[in-house]
């Protein structure tokens, strides 16, 4: 007969041994990309709003669709190596007064070129 709090080869403590509640069968690995993947998840929360302020933002100066504002977030991202989050705050703070970065206005000025908005 099996003891209840052997670890079945997991490598996980068992219950009542360090482990949080609820964890004491998951691999180390899985708790800690589980971890990871829920703090990307929160991060991808925090950072919706703005980047949609600046999706609306291109739009409205640009002018371009919903999808094409997208494409040119992404784009410039890419381009310039530059978080999208990062280059949406930097649109809406923009807005606001604060300059744009020279490297984000040439990835922002490429990217709308690229989808021809402009």
């Amino acid at each position: 007969m099996e003891q209840p709090d052997q670890d079945h080869g997991t490598g996980a403590a068992p219950s009542g041994q360090g482990s949080p509640p609820g964890t004491a069968s998951l691999p180390d690995c899985d708790l800690a990309a589980l971890r990871s993947e829920l703090e990307g998840l929160r991060t991808a929360l925090r950072s919706r709003p703005v980047i949609d302020i600046a999706r609306g933002i291109l739009i409205a100066s640009t002018p371009c669709t919903s999808g094409q504002a997208w494409q040119i977030l992404v784009g410039a991202s890419q381009d310039s190596n530059i978080k999208l989050r990062d280059i949406a705050h930097q649109l809406v703070e923009s807005f606001h007064g604060t300059p744009l970065p020279p490297a984000t206005r040439r990835a922002l000025r490429t990217a709308i070129r690229r989808t021809g908005t402009r």
